[in-house]
């Protein structure tokens, strides 16, 4: 028997992500296998290395950076998230990553990225970081504001476009699923209303657009299917029980730790129903 953790996206609402992986940590909740989306990724890299309150930090102590987030950033460098500057220059100078703990960790943590040559989706195993971190970072390239990443021949963005829930291919590899959502208990993705400025940007990609335009479709169907397992006692979703306030570019400090607060407190109400659900599975530890 095994389980899976499964991390959605959401730009800055991961700080509610960092709070409820900060809770296993100090709860010793440990998964041995991950798939993380976007911002997801971002936050799961300090689960697997072992470091609670490191994303927190980067969450409160850099969100009104302009590198961090700006239209300067768009401007300049064709991304309003100053990806190099989150994923390279804060981890290597000022909010030292243990990249050792990482690299030699029993965690395996699988980044979803969309291809933006097939419009399908791209698994890629990140086991070595440093050799990796070209992938993560196209996961958290979020369409329309950022530029794609070319990494191993390949074009990539954000992985939330064509899998934000990967509930459908974990289900094919695992026989239980944990899922972190950013969204509030009822929500549904609405089709988006820039379409035409899509088409603009993406109009040589037309396999990319088809899965752009249909996100919303491919993402409501995953919800259902996650809310069927937990239905039938085969997944647990933790989610935000209070009403979402910031959205995906929130660069308020004070609102951000808030929303961390509110993951941790909802993850550890769950911690008992988590370890029923996991006890029989062999690739987690409490």
């Amino acid at each position: 028997m095994k389980v899976e953790l499964i991390l959605e996206g959401g730009g800055m609402r991961g700080a509610y992500t960092s709070g409820v992986l900060d809770c296993f940590i100090d709860n010793n909740i440990k998964f041995l296998d991950l798939t993380a989306v976007s911002a997801g990724v971002a936050c799961a890299l300090y689960y697997v290395s072992n470091q609670p309150r490191k994303a927190l930090e980067i969450f409160t102590k850099y969100s009104t950076d302009k590198r961090y987030l700006s239209v300067d950033n768009l401007i300049r460098n064709g991304s309003a998230f100053g990806l190099d500057f989150i994923f390279k220059t804060i981890p290597g100078e000022y909010v030292k990553f243990d990249y050792e703990t990482y690299n030699n960790s029993e965690v395996n943590l699988t980044a979803v990225c969309t291809n933006v040559i097939t419009g399908e989706a791209h698994y890629e195993l990140i086991d070595k970081l440093n050799d990796k971190i070209d992938y993560v970072i196209a996961s958290a390239s979020l369409p329309l504001v950022s530029r794609s990443v070319r990494v191993d021949g390949l074009r990539l963005l954000d992985g939330g476009i064509v899998d934000a829930i990967p509930i459908k291919r974990s289900k094919t590899l695992f026989d239980k699923q944990v899922l972190v959502l950013t969204r509030n208990e009822g929500y549904r993705k609405s089709k988006h209303s820039y379409r035409h400025i899509a088409a603009a940007r993406y109009m040589r990609r037309r396999n990319f657009m088809n899965t752009l335009v249909n996100r919303h479709e491919v993402y409501n169907q995953s919800l259902d299917f996650a809310e069927e397992l937990v239905a039938k006692n085969e997944a647990i979703i933790i989610r935000p029980t209070e009403p979402l306030t910031i959205d995906r570019f929130e660069k308020n400090p004070e609102k951000l730790k808030d929303l961390y607060e509110l993951g941790y407190k909802d993850a550890l109400a769950k911690i008992e129903e988590i370890i029923e659900l996991c006890q029989d599975c062999d690739n987690f530890e409490y």
